[in-house]
Order: C-alpha cells, then sequence, then structure tokens
C-alpha cells in the first residue's frame, strides 16, 4: 500500500498517548508515547516515548521536505495498523544529529513510524520499497 506523505494540520489540542504496542528498534519496552510541538520549531517535532525513563526524538514529516519520497507499506503492516486508506496515515522520520564535527543531520527514511491517525496505534515499520531510500538520509546537503 502506498501511504501519503503530504504534511498534515498540526492540532492545538493538547498532546494526544498514541499506543506503540511493539515500541521503537532498541526501545521495546516503550509502548506510548507524545507527539509534542512548538510552533517556533516547526518542521520538527519531538517524540516522547513513555516510560520509566523517558526518552525524546527529533521527528519530522517528510512531505515537502524530502522530494520524490513514496514510501509503500507491506500488507502486514498496513493489517497491524488498521490502514486502509493511505490518508489515514501519519508518517515521521526519526532525525539523528551526529556527533562529528560539524554536526550532520540525517534522517531514516527507511525505518518511519506509521500512525493510524483514526485509531492512534503506531508502529515502526521497514518499508517495502526500503531499497530506494537511505536510514541516513542527510537533511541538509551543501551545494
Amino acid at each position: 500500500m502506498k501511504v501519503s506523505t503530504e504534511t498534515a494540520t498540526l492540532p492545538e489540542a493538547p498532546p494526544q498517548i498514541i499506543r506503540l504496542p511493539e515500541g521503537l528498534v532498541g526501545f521495546p519496552d516503550h509502548t506510548g508515547f507524545e507527539l509534542l510541538y512548538n510552533p517556533e520549531q516547526l518542521p520538527f517535532r519531538w517524540l516522547r516515548l513513555l516510560g520509566a525513563e523517558p526518552v525524546d526524538f527529533v521527528v519530522i514529516e517528510p512531505g515537502g521536505i524530502i522530494p520524490d519520497y513514496e514510501l509503500e507499506l507491506f500488507d502486514e503492516d498496513a493489517a497491524f495498523l488498521g490502514i486502509s486508506d493511505a490518508a489515514d496515515a501519519l508518517v515521521l522520520n526519526i532525525v539523528a544529529v551526529s556527533r562529528t564535527t560539524p554536526p550532520t543531520a540525517t534522517i531514516n527514511l527507511v525505518g518511519p513510524v506509521i500512525i493510524n491517525r483514526r485509531t492512534g496505534i503506531a508502529k515502526q515499520v521497514v518499508i517495502a520499497n526500503h531499497a530506494r531510500y537511505s536510514a541516513r538520509h542527510p537533511l541538509v546537503t551543501s551545494s
């Protein structure tokens, strides 16, 4: 199933708790999170994994940022999430900043977090067309 990566309108309501039944890669015990944002920091948002020790990740919606990013979900992942229409999926890609000098920022295009907008169920997936993309796609390229 192809999933739309168009940026959605952000809600004005307080953060909603999203369920992540399988956790994130490396964080299997964190099964709930909040999606937070500060209007001054957009398009960057914060994915706060809830648990005994909360963990924060910087995430971004790829629409308008990554040209030609067309992700495809495996049928099993779409079924797990209960997504039958591409518009039901909110796509978030995790941003990583290196500790090198100068620091570089990359986006994981291979393993996005997909959220069902209707149910609040989420899963980090490996996309079906993963061979087209990198897990360390540069956020900014030098000219």
